[in-house]
């Protein structure tokens, strides 16, 4: 009979915890959302984790920081044979060192 005491404890623990991180009143909506769909969708899980932003970026979203990604990688080559470029007329405007004398 304990056992069945400290697993009904740890039960009522755990779902104070979801309910005080809101996890239960954001299951909640969502389920409401889905129940009110006059078009239940096929797929039930799809339509929880896009409604829950489970699901991560859109493809929208994706396609563009890959563009974003790929125009700074341009940006960033450029502007290193920018710099090998300024460095190179650099050197051909400092006198070349001295050499040094050693004394005897």
């Amino acid at each position: 009979m304990t056992t069945y005491r400290a697993t009904d404890s740890k039960r009522e623990e755990f779902r104070k915890y979801l309910e005080k991180a809101g996890v239960l009143d954001t299951l909640t909506k969502v389920l409401v959302v889905l129940y009110e769909e006059p078009e239940k969708p096929n797929n039930a899980l799809d339509f929880l984790k896009q409604h829950l932003n489970a699901s991560g970026p859109d493809a929208a979203d994706i396609e563009a920081l890959k563009l974003e990604v790929t125009e700074l990688r341009i940006k960033c080559e450029q502007l290193q044979e920018e710099n090998n470029e300024l460095r190179a007329r650099i050197q051909q405007l400092e006198p070349p060192p001295e050499p040094e004398v050693a004394e005897n």
